[in-house]
C-alpha cells in the first residue's frame, strides 16, 4: 500500500507543488483538516492578535502544510544531489572541532519548516554520523517504510525507546555521532517533563535531550530552518553549550523553549500547528472530552 506513494514520489517537484496548490484550501475550507485544533492552539497562542490576523495565520499554515506534504513525498525518491539543492546549511564547518575531538553533539530542532530534507540528508551533509531520534508511527508498517526511505543516505533512524541502547554503544566505541532531536514533540507522561510558559501556556517539554547531553557531555547545537523561497531552505546552527554540566538543570530545555518561541513569534505559519500540543496537565492527560486522566508518578 505504502509503495503506492513511490510512483508519485517520480512527479516533478513543480507538478507537486501545482497539486498542493489545489489541495490546500479543498483541506482548509471543505475537508477542515484539524481545524479546531489549529484554531484554538493559534487563539491561546496569540490572544493580542485580531480574528483576522488569526485567519491569515490559519490559510498560511494551510498552504504550508500542503507545500510539507509535496516536499514529503517528493523527498522518497530524490537523489541526494536534488536534496542538498533544497536543503543548505550555512555553517556546517562550526561542527568541525568537536568530530576532530571525537565528541558527539546534540542537535536541537523542532517541527518548523521541513525537517525531512535534514533527516535524510544528515549523514552526508557533516562530517559526525547522522542519526535522527523520534517517535514511533502508530502505524507500524508506515512507520517501517517511511524509516527505511529516511535512512537511504546512511542517517540512523532510532526511536526514542531504543536512543539509550545507541548512545552507549557509540559513546563505548567512540563514534563520534550527531543526535537530531526534534524536541517540540508533546511528552507522554507530565511528570517526567520540563515545565515551563510557552507562547503564554503552561507546557511540557521532552527533557531528552538535555538528559543525554549531561550524561556523555556532548555540546548541544540549535538549529534553525529557515524558509528562503518556495521549496528552498536554509540551515543555521548555534552553539548553545560544549559543557552541559556547567548549566543548572532545565536551563538546556528552556533556552531551547525560548529560543523555539522567538521562531515561531516571527514566522508562526512555518510551525505545525495541527498537533494537540497542549494535552499534558501537571498531573494528567486531558482526554478529547475534555476530562483529566491523572497520570501516577
Amino acid at each position: 500500500m505504502y509503495n503506492l506513494l513511490l510512483p508519485v514520489a517520480y512527479l516533478p517537484l513543480w507538478l507537486l507543488y501545482g497539486l498542493a496548490s489545489l489541495l490546500w484550501p479543498v483541506v482548509y475550507y471543505v475537508a477542515r483538516y484539524r481545524l479546531k485544533v489549529v484554531r484554538t492552539n493559534l487563539e491561546r497562542s496569540f490572544p493580542d492578535k485580531s480574528r483576522s490576523e488569526l485567519r491569515r495565520i490559519e490559510r498560511q499554515y494551510y498552504r504550508h502544510l500542503c507545500d510539507l506534504l509535496a516536499e514529503g513525498i517528493y523527498n522518497l525518491r530524490a537523489p541526494l544531489h536534488k536534496v542538498s539543492r533544497h536543503y543548505r546549511l550555512e555553517n556546517p564547518e562550526i561542527l568541525e572541532p568537536y568530530y576532530n575531538a571525537n565528541r558527539s553533539v546534540v542537535l536541537m530542532s523542532a517541527h518548523y519548516n521541513n525537517w525531512e530534507y535534514m533527516i535524510t540528508s544528515l549523514d552526508h551533509a557533516i562530517s559526525h554520523h547522522g542519526v535522527g531520534v523520534g517517535k514511533p508511527l502508530d502505524n507500524k508498517g508506515f512507520g517501517v517504510f517511511i524509516t527505511a526511505r529516511r535512512a537511504r543516505y546512511g542517517t540512523e533512524i532510532v526511536d526514542q525507546t531504543d536512543v539509550r541502547q545507541t548512545m552507549a554503544y557509540y559513546d563505548r566505541w567512540k563514534v563520534p555521532a550527531a543526535y537530531m532531536m526534534l524536541s517540540d514533540q508533546s511528552p507522554s507522561n507530565p511528570h517526567r517533563s520540563h515545565w515551563t510558559t510557552f507562547l503564554g501556556q503552561d507546557t511540557p517539554f521532552l527533557f531528552g535531550a538535555e538528559h543525554f547531553a549531561r550524561k556523555y557531555d556532548m555540546p548541544v547545537f540549535l538549529y534553525d530552518v529557515r524558509k528562503e523561497r518556495r521549496g528552498h531552505y536554509s540551515v543555521h546552527f548555534e552553539l548553545m553549550t560544549d559543557s552541559p554540566n556547567s548549566l543548572p538543570e532545565g536551563e538546556i530545555t528552556e533556552r531551547y523553549a525560548r529560543h523555539l518561541e522567538q521562531l515561531i513569534r516571527t514566522e508562526p505559519q512555518y510551525w505545525i500547528w495541527s498537533h494537540r500540543r497542549w494535552k499534558l496537565t501537571r498531573n494528567g492527560r486531558i482526554m478529547k472530552d475534555g476530562t483529566i486522566k491523572i497520570i501516577e508518578k
